[in-house]
């Protein structure tokens, strides 16, 4: 910090006109396309993967599901039969439709609710796992899937 006082005006405007281009050319490179289609893939693996552990077969929930949900999982309002279905099937549904790009800023918005849901009513102390779901989820929301997507084949805003 003492060295970058010490340096001239002229040295620290270089510098800083450098880091800039620097910066500049990476946004260019990454984009919000790369960007969109990295925190996709990642936030849908993450809640494939759970939904997975859920089901056996195609879609068939597991007895373990059902147990999970009466003990470990348990929401207000929400019968465990219910909710258990729901889980497993938003895990698949959902993250589906991010690894294609459809409906895209739903699919995430729905997982946000999801992520909220089990924040609050399961695990209160996780929330920075959960925090880092949110971020993915928040850049899908706020920019869309991006330029590699059906959305934007399909003009999907």
């Amino acid at each position: 910090m003492e060295a970058i006082q010490n340096t001239p005006p002229r040295a620290r405007a270089s510098l800083r006109g450098r880091w800039n281009s620097l910066a500049a050319r990476l946004q260019d490179l990454i984009g919000n396309s790369l960007l969109s289609l990295v925190a996709r893939f990642a936030i849908a693996a993450i809640f494939f993967m759970s939904g997975r552990t859920k089901v056996s077969g195609f879609l068939t929930l597991t007895p373990s599901a059902y147990e999970l949900f009466r003990t470990e999982y348990k929401l207000p309002l929400v019968p465990p039969e219910i909710a258990a279905h729901i889980a497993a099937y938003s895990e698949h549904l959902f993250p589906l439709l991010l690894v294609l790009g459809l409906f895209s800023r739903f699919s995430a918005f729905a997982l946000l609710g999801m992520t909220t849901v089990i924040e609050v009513f399961v695990y209160p102390d996780a929330w920075p796992t959960h925090l880092s779901w949110a971020g993915l989820l928040l850049i899908i929301i706020a920019r869309g899937a991006g330029k590699l997507s059906l959305d934007h084949k399909f003009g999907i805003r």
